[in-house]
């Protein structure tokens, strides 16, 4: 098992859409949310830093998966320890 923690944006006209959920039950990823920025509006993004847990393929699936929806990974995972990496 592999851990690495990444900060996204999520765009909008995600809000309603189970992202974090779908990492989870789709990509098999353990996520824990170590912190968030959640707007009222709905023209606002939501902030996440997250802490993907799974192999290094399932990690690099789910990355995939919100790459190919659009959402900005702020930074990179730092693959030599748990710190961000900018």
């Amino acid at each position: 098992m592999t851990h690495v923690r990444v900060h996204i944006s999520i765009p909008h006209q995600y809000q309603q859409e189970p992202i974090i959920s779908r990492l989870i039950s789709e990509h098999s990823l353990v996520v824990n949310i170590t912190g968030a920025i959640v707007g009222t509006n709905l023209h606002e993004k939501g902030l996440f830093d997250l802490e993907l847990n799974g192999t290094p393929e399932k990690i690099c699936s789910g990355l995939l998966y919100l790459q190919t929806l659009g959402i900005k990974l702020i930074g990179k995972p730092n693959a030599e320890g748990d710190s961000w990496h900018y």
